[in-house]
This record gives C-alpha cells, structure tokens and sequence, in this order.
C-alpha cells in the first residue's frame, strides 16, 4: 500500500519553530516532488512549499517565504517542513503530497499531485 505520512505537529507558541516530516511506505521518494499544504478551519486548502526530487528546485507561497524551509533526504526516504518564527495564522491541518519528478509553476495545484498524507496539525497559540 502506497502512504505519505506526516509527523511533527503539535502546539507552539508564536515565534517558535516546528520540523515535520513526511515519509513514505510502500514506495520511495526519489523520483518524487514532494508538496507541502495546509487547510485551516473555513479556508481552501493552500499550497505552501514544494521540493523537486532532484533538489534542484524549491517554491514558497509569500505567506512563508523566509520562514519555512523544505529538504529532503532521500537515503532516509523523507521530506522536511522546518517552520520559524511562527504565526498564530499559520494554524491548520498540514498535508504533504507527492507528483513526478518536478514542482512547476503550478506547484500550488493539489489536483497534480498523486499521492497524499492524512494530516498533522500544528496549532500556534500563546
């Protein structure tokens, strides 16, 4: 069976840091663009950051650019979200999700991705 699954969220604080991750069962992430989303309460989901399979390739959405990193490591089949200086907006339900090979321009699309993880949630609160 073919899985993404996500770990590392929880509740923080505003102005702290979260790593999550997102590893695969079932298949490896070489050959994989791997997406990082997230929904929060009464939002439409949101494209946040995308890593191409050979690394060659990053996106962030404005709303984190400068706070949030994505990496890979392939030998440990996983993908990273490192996310600072939080913000009590950047509260949802966080999803990572694979497509071949590369991001693109259109790496925001949920709909080309092709295999997707059941959610971790992060919550920033004071």
């Amino acid at each position: 069976q073919l899985q993404l699954v996500e770990s590392g969220g929880g509740l923080v604080q505003p102005g702290g840091s979260l790593r999550l991750s997102c590893a695969s069962s079932g298949f490896t992430l070489d050959y994989y663009a791997i997406g990082w989303f997230r929904q929060a309460p009464g939002k439409e989901r949101e494209g946040v950051s995308c890593i191409s399979s050979s690394v060659s390739s990053t996106n962030y959405a404005d709303s984190v650019n400068g706070r949030f990193t994505i990496s890979r490591d392939n030998a440990k089949n996983t993908v990273y979200l490192q996310m600072n200086s939080l913000k009590p907006e950047d509260t949802a339900i966080y999803y990572c999700a694979a497509k071949p090979r590369v991001c693109g321009s259109g790496y925001y699309a949920g709909l080309t991705y092709h295999y997707w993880g059941q959610g971790t949630q992060v919550t920033v609160s004071s």
